[in-house]
Protein backbone atom coordinates (compact mmCIF):
# COMPACT_ATOMS: atom_id res chain seq x y z
CA UNK A 1 0.00 0.00 0.00
CA UNK A 2 2.89 2.21 -0.31
CA UNK A 3 4.53 5.11 -2.67
CA UNK A 4 8.11 4.58 -0.67
CA UNK A 5 8.67 3.76 2.87
CA UNK A 6 10.85 5.36 4.99
CA UNK A 7 14.03 3.61 5.54
CA UNK A 8 13.73 3.84 9.46
CA UNK A 9 11.08 1.27 11.48
CA UNK A 10 9.72 3.99 13.10
CA UNK A 11 8.68 7.34 11.44
CA UNK A 12 9.67 10.03 13.22
CA UNK A 13 7.70 13.60 14.07
CA UNK A 14 7.98 15.84 11.89
CA UNK A 15 10.71 18.52 12.55
CA UNK A 16 7.74 21.29 11.81
CA UNK A 17 9.61 24.44 14.18
CA UNK A 18 12.97 24.02 11.50
CA UNK A 19 10.74 25.11 9.06
CA UNK A 20 10.39 28.68 7.38
CA UNK A 21 7.16 30.34 7.24
CA UNK A 22 6.58 29.60 3.60
CA UNK A 23 7.49 25.92 3.94
CA UNK A 24 4.98 25.90 6.76
CA UNK A 25 2.28 27.52 4.70
CA UNK A 26 2.88 25.14 1.91
CA UNK A 27 3.38 21.96 4.60
CA UNK A 28 -0.22 22.86 5.95
CA UNK A 29 -1.60 22.95 2.19
CA UNK A 30 -0.03 19.67 1.24
CA UNK A 31 -1.78 18.23 4.87
CA UNK A 32 -5.37 19.12 3.80
CA UNK A 33 -5.02 18.15 0.58
CA UNK A 34 -3.91 14.78 1.62
CA UNK A 35 -6.89 15.02 4.76
CA UNK A 36 -9.11 15.76 1.58
CA UNK A 37 -7.53 12.96 -0.84
CA UNK A 38 -7.64 10.28 1.47
CA UNK A 39 -11.12 10.99 3.05
CA UNK A 40 -12.68 10.56 -0.49
CA UNK A 41 -10.51 8.07 -2.15
CA UNK A 42 -8.93 5.89 1.30
CA UNK A 43 -5.21 5.31 1.20
CA UNK A 44 -4.85 3.19 -1.25
CA UNK A 45 -6.36 4.67 -4.13
CA UNK A 46 -5.45 8.15 -3.03
CA UNK A 47 -2.21 8.89 -5.18
CA UNK A 48 0.40 11.34 -4.25
CA UNK A 49 -0.04 12.54 -7.58
CA UNK A 50 -3.78 12.96 -6.52
CA UNK A 51 -2.50 15.65 -3.80
CA UNK A 52 0.03 17.39 -5.20
CA UNK A 53 -2.29 18.13 -8.32
CA UNK A 54 -4.15 20.00 -5.57
CA UNK A 55 -1.57 21.93 -3.84
CA UNK A 56 -0.13 23.00 -7.35
CA UNK A 57 3.38 20.93 -6.98
CA UNK A 58 5.35 18.17 -8.11
CA UNK A 59 4.93 14.44 -6.97
CA UNK A 60 8.42 14.51 -5.56
CA UNK A 61 7.55 17.83 -4.04
CA UNK A 62 5.29 15.88 -1.48
CA UNK A 63 8.08 13.52 -0.84
CA UNK A 64 10.45 16.11 0.16
CA UNK A 65 8.45 17.17 3.02
CA UNK A 66 6.76 13.89 3.78
CA UNK A 67 9.59 11.21 2.63
CA UNK A 68 6.84 8.85 1.70
CA UNK A 69 3.31 7.86 1.56
CA UNK A 70 2.90 6.22 5.11
CA UNK A 71 4.75 9.26 6.28
CA UNK A 72 1.93 11.53 5.23
CA UNK A 73 -0.65 9.75 6.66
CA UNK A 74 0.76 9.59 10.05
CA UNK A 75 0.80 13.21 9.94
CA UNK A 76 -2.61 13.93 8.49
CA UNK A 77 -3.60 11.45 11.63
CA UNK A 78 -1.57 13.19 13.82
CA UNK A 79 -2.96 16.55 12.63
CA UNK A 80 -6.12 15.47 13.36
CA UNK A 81 -5.91 14.60 16.94
CA UNK A 82 -4.39 17.86 17.29
CA UNK A 83 -7.46 19.79 15.32
CA UNK A 84 -10.02 17.66 17.51
CA UNK A 85 -8.71 18.62 20.88
CA UNK A 86 -7.88 22.61 19.93
CA UNK A 87 -11.92 22.30 19.57
CA UNK A 88 -12.06 23.03 23.23
CA UNK A 89 -12.10 26.00 24.97
CA UNK A 90 -8.08 27.70 24.95
CA UNK A 91 -6.81 25.18 22.77
CA UNK A 92 -6.38 23.52 25.93
CA UNK A 93 -5.50 19.17 26.10
CA UNK A 94 -9.34 17.86 27.39
CA UNK A 95 -8.94 15.95 30.73
CA UNK A 96 -11.22 13.70 32.78
CA UNK A 97 -14.82 13.69 31.60
CA UNK A 98 -14.38 16.45 29.15
CA UNK A 99 -11.62 13.76 27.11
CA UNK A 100 -14.54 11.13 27.41
CA UNK A 101 -16.85 13.49 25.79
CA UNK A 102 -14.29 14.35 23.12
CA UNK A 103 -13.44 10.19 22.37
CA UNK A 104 -17.39 10.36 21.95
CA UNK A 105 -17.24 13.31 19.53
CA UNK A 106 -14.71 12.21 17.39
CA UNK A 107 -16.47 8.31 16.58
CA UNK A 108 -19.85 10.72 15.93
CA UNK A 109 -17.67 12.82 13.32
CA UNK A 110 -15.54 9.53 11.93
CA UNK A 111 -19.13 8.45 10.63
CA UNK A 112 -18.74 10.97 7.76
CA UNK A 113 -14.65 10.87 7.82
CA UNK A 114 -15.03 6.60 5.89
CA UNK A 115 -11.56 7.49 3.81
CA UNK A 116 -9.66 8.47 6.63
CA UNK A 117 -10.72 5.58 8.98
CA UNK A 118 -10.29 3.10 6.13
CA UNK A 119 -6.53 4.87 5.84
CA UNK A 120 -6.42 4.35 10.02
CA UNK A 121 -7.24 0.63 10.05
CA UNK A 122 -5.38 -0.53 6.93
CA UNK A 123 -2.30 1.01 8.53
CA UNK A 124 -2.74 0.08 11.64
CA UNK A 125 -3.28 -3.55 11.10
CA UNK A 126 0.01 -3.21 8.88
CA UNK A 127 1.88 -1.58 11.61
CA UNK A 128 2.50 -4.65 13.75
CA UNK A 129 4.49 -6.16 10.97
CA UNK A 130 8.22 -6.01 11.52
CA UNK A 131 10.08 -2.89 10.37
CA UNK A 132 6.75 -1.40 9.15
CA UNK A 133 7.59 3.07 9.01
CA UNK A 134 4.10 3.84 11.05
CA UNK A 135 4.88 1.32 14.16
CA UNK A 136 6.65 3.85 16.47
CA UNK A 137 3.72 6.49 15.93
CA UNK A 138 1.04 3.36 16.80
CA UNK A 139 2.84 2.40 19.77
CA UNK A 140 2.99 5.59 21.11
CA UNK A 141 -0.08 6.60 20.13
CA UNK A 142 -1.67 3.42 21.67
CA UNK A 143 0.17 4.06 25.20
CA UNK A 144 -0.70 7.28 25.04
CA UNK A 145 -4.64 6.85 24.72
CA UNK A 146 -4.34 3.94 27.16
CA UNK A 147 -2.90 6.41 29.86
CA UNK A 148 -5.30 8.95 28.75
CA UNK A 149 -8.63 7.64 29.17
CA UNK A 150 -7.51 5.44 31.89
CA UNK A 151 -6.95 9.18 34.19
CA UNK A 152 -10.28 10.07 32.24
CA UNK A 153 -11.96 6.73 33.68
CA UNK A 154 -10.75 7.35 37.29
CA UNK A 155 -11.85 11.11 37.00
CA UNK A 156 -15.46 9.86 35.62
CA UNK A 157 -15.60 7.51 38.18
CA UNK A 158 -16.83 9.90 40.68
CA UNK A 159 -15.72 10.05 44.56
CA UNK A 160 -16.52 7.16 47.01
CA UNK A 161 -14.15 3.58 47.26
CA UNK A 162 -11.15 4.50 44.49
CA UNK A 163 -11.55 1.88 41.37
CA UNK A 164 -8.64 -0.31 41.41
CA UNK A 165 -5.51 1.24 39.11
CA UNK A 166 -5.76 -2.38 36.81
CA UNK A 167 -9.06 -1.93 36.67
CA UNK A 168 -8.80 1.34 35.29
CA UNK A 169 -6.26 0.26 32.61
CA UNK A 170 -8.02 -2.74 31.46
CA UNK A 171 -11.34 -0.27 30.87
CA UNK A 172 -9.15 1.62 28.65
CA UNK A 173 -8.02 -1.46 26.95
CA UNK A 174 -10.85 -2.72 26.67
CA UNK A 175 -12.72 0.86 25.11
CA UNK A 176 -9.82 1.04 22.58
CA UNK A 177 -10.18 -2.33 21.14
CA UNK A 178 -13.99 -1.97 20.91
CA UNK A 179 -13.07 1.71 19.17
CA UNK A 180 -10.81 0.10 16.75
CA UNK A 181 -12.41 -3.41 16.03
CA UNK A 182 -16.09 -1.30 15.52
CA UNK A 183 -14.29 0.25 12.87
CA UNK A 184 -13.51 -2.41 10.99
CA UNK A 185 -17.12 -3.50 11.29
CA UNK A 186 -18.69 -0.47 10.06
CA UNK A 187 -16.26 -0.30 7.43
CA UNK A 188 -17.71 -4.18 6.01
CA UNK A 189 -20.93 -3.00 6.55
CA UNK A 190 -21.70 0.64 7.90
CA UNK A 191 -25.79 0.25 7.94
CA UNK A 192 -25.65 -2.67 10.62
CA UNK A 193 -23.14 -0.90 13.25
CA UNK A 194 -23.74 2.37 15.09
CA UNK A 195 -20.54 3.43 16.10
CA UNK A 196 -21.28 5.95 18.29
CA UNK A 197 -23.95 4.36 20.36
CA UNK A 198 -21.75 1.11 20.96
CA UNK A 199 -18.98 2.96 22.27
CA UNK A 200 -20.92 4.94 24.58
CA UNK A 201 -22.65 1.94 26.17
CA UNK A 202 -19.37 0.31 26.51
CA UNK A 203 -18.21 3.43 28.59
CA UNK A 204 -21.21 3.28 30.24
CA UNK A 205 -21.12 -0.38 30.83
CA UNK A 206 -17.84 0.27 32.43
CA UNK A 207 -19.07 2.88 34.68
CA UNK A 208 -21.91 0.97 36.08
CA UNK A 209 -20.01 -1.95 36.22
CA UNK A 210 -17.91 0.27 38.94
CA UNK A 211 -20.82 0.90 40.75
CA UNK A 212 -20.93 4.61 39.37
CA UNK A 213 -23.38 6.63 37.19
CA UNK A 214 -23.18 6.75 33.05
CA UNK A 215 -21.92 9.28 31.19
CA UNK A 216 -24.54 11.91 30.77
CA UNK A 217 -25.91 12.52 26.98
Amino acid sequence: MSDGRAESADIPKQDVPRLSARALKRRGQILKAAHEVFTTKGFRNGSLSDIADRVGITHQGILHYFGSKEQLLVEVLRDRDTSGRQEFERAERPEGVDFLQHVLRTVEKNVARTGIVQAYTVLSAESVTEEHPAQGWFRDRFGDLRADLTEALRVASGPGTPVPRERLEQGASALIAVMDGLQVQWLLDPDAVDMPGIVRMTLNALLTSWGRPPLAE
